[in-house]
């Protein structure tokens, strides 16, 4: 194995160790850490979410990159396009809808809840789905 699929393979890995730690374990859990109000909670969420969608699109990139040069299975290229593409449509369409939504939950309008979050939490299980794929492909391949 060369050092091209090793790195794609660790960064497939890694990306998808960090949207289970920041998705499905800090995001839920930070709303029940004593004194964390829902504008603290949204305002955390917020810087959270933005520096891991950074993190996310250089895994992208470095995979993408480690493998230019390699012939690629047609399912290793599905799998990461489900990633990629659950990615770009979180921060492309999902996220602005979330940003309005948090940001009149600041400006202390609580009443109604986003329908955008149910999304984002399907997108971060389709990109999970994605990016273990990936990683099975990169290590069977």
């Amino acid at each position: 194995m060369d050092t091209g699929t090793r790195l794609a393979i660790a960064a497939a890995f890694v990306w998808l160790g960090m949207v289970l730690a920041i998705s499905f374990v800090e995001a839920p859990l930070k709303f029940r850490a004593p004194g964390v109000t829902l504008r603290i909670g949204l305002g955390i969420g917020r810087l959270v979410f933005r520096a891991l969608n950074v993190f996310e699109y250089v895994f992208a990139v470095v995979i993408a990159a480690a493998l230019f040069t390699h012939e690629t299975s047609t399912s290793l290229n599905i799998a990461l396009c489900v990633a990629v593409g659950a990615l770009l449509t979180q921060t492309i369409v999902v996220r602005p809808l979330l940003s309005r939504h948090s940001s009149a939950v600041l400006e202390g309008d609580e009443e109604r809840r986003s329908k955008a979050h149910l999304a984002y939490v399907a997108l971060e299980l389709v990109k999970v789905i994605g990016l273990v794929w990936t990683g099975v492909e990169l290590v069977g391949g």
